[in-house]
């Protein structure tokens, strides 16, 4: 029972992952460690395995929709993959439990940057080529929270490519993609070395993902990208107070789960209730943070 909920959640990974570009992927590891029953290490190890090929998969589509910028991708993810596969190597000798409680912290981060949305990119950007420098120390960075904790690093990448190099919503997702499973392959080498993963049980998931995937490709021209990913973010945000709130020490429960929830509160009832909310004037959330 628990494998099938397992697959059909992965499904929804997938998804996530096909329409964004990412953040859907950071799901995989809590998915694979409360739901199917597996070890934080191991459960990370096989995230990349489901997130790499997924993603692979998945830029096929968004490639014969001309959404794939090859060159800024292999620079991107060739940077990525050396973070990561030194993010694979540390995470591999780390507590499990610190693990995760870095997981959630990572989702409760991702929450937000969904919440901020991205604001208009200007329109004679749009083939910019993204300076290498940058590019270089941003895959770097991004790689090495891949290998650390197993998330697949698309909620950093797609504003990276969107805001620093002006691509497009769509092509910052295709392009993403491909940074993605280069970044997921190097983190998983480096987690081979000290940890052992069930096959069978992961290439269940992967396919479950991948057909996921597919579809989310096809819907990313269909469906309000922002709309979605807001909606995302609340999502993800409720998950990363479930992870904190397991993980975390008996004593510091309460207090993380109330920090949580009152960054959620805050942001929900400033921006629903106060015509001046400074956190839409600020960008943060709302329309103005969506680019509306």
């Amino acid at each position: 029972m628990l494998i099938a909920l397992t697959v059909a959640l992965a499904v929804v990974v997938g998804v996530t992952l096909g329409v964004l570009g990412g953040g859907g992927s950071i799901l995989m590891a809590p998915l694979l460690v409360y739901v199917a029953g597996m070890d934080a290490k191991e459960a990370i190890a096989a995230s990349l395995v489901v997130v790499g090929v997924t993603a692979a998969v998945s830029v096929i589509g968004h490639a014969r929709a001309g959404r794939v910028r090859w060159r800024t991708g292999l620079l991107f993810g060739s940077a990525g993959m050396a973070g990561a596969l030194a993010g694979g190597f540390v995470g591999g000798h780390l507590p499990g439990q610190l693990l995760m409680i870095a997981f959630a912290l990572m989702m409760v981060a991702t929450a937000v940057a969904m919440l901020r949305g991205r604001k208009d990119v200007d329109p004679s950007r749009a083939h910019t080529e993204l300076p290498v420098g940058r590019v270089l120390v941003d895959g770097v960075v991004v790689g090495l929270v891949t290998g650390l904790v197993g998330a697949g690093g698309g909620f950093l990448v797609v504003p990276a490519l969107a805001l620093l190099g002006g691509l497009p919503m769509g092509v910052a997702v295709g392009t993403s993609l491909l940074v993605i499973a280069m970044k997921s392959f190097a983190g998983l080498s480096g987690y081979l070395a000290t940890v052992s993963i069930e096959w069978p049980l992961v290439a269940a998931i992967t396919v479950a993902a991948v057909a996921g995937s597919l579809v989310g490709a096809r819907l990313v021209d269909r469906i309000p990208a922002d709309v979605l990913r807001r909606a995302f973010g609340w999502f993800v945000l409720a998950m990363g107070a479930f992870v904190l709130v397991q993980e975390a020490p008996d004593g510091a429960r309460i207090p993380a789960l109330i920090a949580v929830l009152g960054i959620a509160g805050a942001m929900g009832t400033c921006t629903a209730f106060v015509p001046r909310c400074p956190l839409r004037h600020a960008g943060i959330v709302g329309p103005r943070a969506a680019g509306a």
